[in-house]
């Protein structure tokens, strides 16, 4: 009987945070337009300006130079920047944004507070420390990726690990965080290391630009290694949405309505991870977007796992995107990306911890 009034507690709970949201299927739309012009205006932003009559030339010429990149055959100036520079570029602003904003508001949903983020649970750190690792040795690109996802795995599970014995078993969010940035201290440190052991000739240069985050270097097959994880773990995620909106609840609730919370949990940390820790992988570093945009798009769409996952990753990509435009063209010399999104992060995470004061609304 007990158990019934608690599941039944437990829906009309949860049929609360899923009932009605300020923005729609229209908002989503919007979304989804704003991403596909901010992708079509990043074509002529860069040292090497093109007018739109010139783009809309250039993008006329869009099969020819699919043909020429696939035989090698020639390209002209402008299909040159476009096609083989700036287009794998976008995709890679477009998936990256995308997976650190979808990661984060999975991460958001399961740890029950708009302040978590991969970059306060060491996801990020430790996925750098262990592309960095990767780097030392100059493995491949795939064995990049891989230590990477392996280092944010290794790191969310110790601040997890970390939370749970100093808080004694209890989910308490501001002993997690607090557990994540000890995390990521370490996981710095570690990477502080490998800076150090480096060859500063050779090595250290290509790590230490790298680790600042950025999408100067995005190659074609950069966006291969990006789109297949990435798929993936915004596939499964949105196909956990649901089990979101329930661990979003207090851990009774969950098990009230039958959810082993334990294993969604691990699933999710599993994807959200990997999504971060590839991303990583390809573009460095960049912060604090699991944590902006995520909190943004629960103010316009409500705190509905259903919409605010795809939203999380079309305001990502949108948001990545105007960076990446404003680190290439606004400075006489290219800013790495991660330094905007921390100018832009730091100041949102305090209004937040302000606001919340460590409290899940």
């Amino acid at each position: 009987m007990a158990k019934g009034v608690s599941g039944g507690r437990a829906r009309r709970r949860v049929a609360g945070r899923t009932a009605g949201a300020p923005l729609g299927r229209g908002g989503m739309a919007a979304l989804a337009v704003a991403m596909l012009a901010a992708a079509t205006a990043s074509l002529a932003v860069g040292r090497y300006s093109i007018d739109v009559p010139l783009l809309a030339a250039t993008l006329a010429h869009f099969p020819d130079a699919v043909a020429a990149l696939v035989s090698g055959g020639e390209l002209g100036s402008e299909e040159l920047v476009v096609f083989k520079m700036r287009l794998p570029r976008i995709l890679g602003a477009v998936l990256v944004g995308g997976a650190l904003g979808m990661a984060g508001a999975a991460f958001q949903g399961m740890f029950r507070n708009p302040m978590v983020s991969p970059d306060l649970l060491g996801a990020s750190a430790g996925a750098g420390f262990g592309a960095a690792c990767a780097m030392l040795v100059a493995a491949p690109v795939l064995v990049i990726t891989g230590t990477a996802f392996v280092g944010g795995l290794v790191a969310v599970f110790l601040t997890y690990l970390v939370s749970m014995a100093v808080g004694r078993g209890s989910s308490n969010i501001t002993i997690l965080v607090l557990a994540g940035v000890v995390i990521s201290a370490l996981f710095e440190a570690c990477i502080s290391i490998t800076k150090y052991v480096a060859d500063p000739y050779s090595q250290l240069p290509g790590i230490t630009f790298f680790l600042m985050g950025g999408l100067s270097s995005v190659t074609w097959k950069d966006v291969g290694i990006l789109f297949v994880p990435i798929a993936a773990g915004a596939a499964v995620l949105y196909g956990l949405r649901w089990r979101i909106n329930i661990l979003s609840l207090d851990d009774d609730d969950s098990r009230a309505l039958g959810m082993d919370t334990q294993r969604v949990r691990a699933i999710v940390i599993l994807f959200a991870t990997l999504m971060t820790a590839v991303s990583v992988a390809v573009s460095g570093i960049v912060a604090w977007v699991g944590l902006v945009i995520p909190h943004f798009m629960r103010m316009l769409f409500g705190p509905d796992y259903r919409r605010l996952l795809p939203a999380s990753f079309l305001s990502g990509a949108v948001y990545l995107l105007l960076m990446d435009d404003i680190a290439r063209g606004m400075f006489p010399m290219e800013l790495p990306i991660g330094i905007l999104t921390a100018l832009v992060g730091a100041p949102v995470f305090v209004a937040l911890l302000l606001k919340f004061k460590g409290g899940w609304r």
